[in-house]
């Protein structure tokens, strides 16, 4: 192995203690915790180092975001597997919120706190694109313009993972909630668009 690609490893090996040690902190402490200076206490690295990887707390926040998306693509891929149709999108939405609800802090990284990734643009990561995509398949057999319709799924379960995070709507009706938002895009398929008169 020459140099180079040892050095690589390395940088490799301390980026991801970095985002692992951000991650458990977050999860432990919730995210005010996470400073680089207590990223270099719990990692044992110099502040310096941390900045030599990452340009600030919040590109820690982009980079643990980007695995979570990784994640997230897993377990939505994981839920459709094996199944179609209605039961497909109801599989995926189960999956999009256990994962939201389970991992508060690293949903938080994903879709909460400001960081530098973009979606919905040329600079969208292929990450973020695998997530769109894995709701999108389960979207589209319902939906001609299925871009839309998998930004307003998305959207509904994303409203509904924070409602219900927050303690504004009750845990007990999820299940009922998830029927609603699946059988509104499952209706709005077999519904001629109406021209107002």
């Amino acid at each position: 192995m020459g140099t180079a690609e040892r050095k690589g490893r390395q940088r490799a090996e301390r980026e991801h203690r970095i985002v692992a040690a951000a991650r458990v902190i977050a999860e432990r402490e919730g995210w005010d915790a996470v400073t680089i200076r207590r990223l270099a206490d719990e990692i044992e690295y110099s502040q310096p180092v941390l900045y030599s990887h990452f340009e600030n707390r919040d590109a820690i926040v982009a980079a643990v975001a980007v695995e979570g998306f990784q994640e997230l693509t897993t377990a939505l891929r994981e839920a459709a597997s094996g199944s179609t149709g209605r039961n497909a999108l109801k599989n995926v939405a189960v999956a999009y919120l256990t994962f939201a609800l389970s991992r508060p802090a690293l949903y938080e990284a994903m879709f909460i706190l400001p960081t530098s990734l973009r979606f919905a643009s040329a600079e969208t990561r292929p990450e973020l694109h695998a997530g769109f995509e894995a709701i999108a398949a389960a979207v589209k057999p319902f939906c001609a313009d299925v871009e839309a319709a998998t930004e307003t799924f998305w959207a509904a379960l994303h409203g509904l993972a924070a409602l219900e995070r927050s303690g504004r709507i009750r845990p007990s009706a999820r299940d009922e909630r998830i029927a609603l938002v699946v059988r509104a895009l499952v209706v709005s398929r077999s519904t001629p668009n109406r021209r107002s008169s």
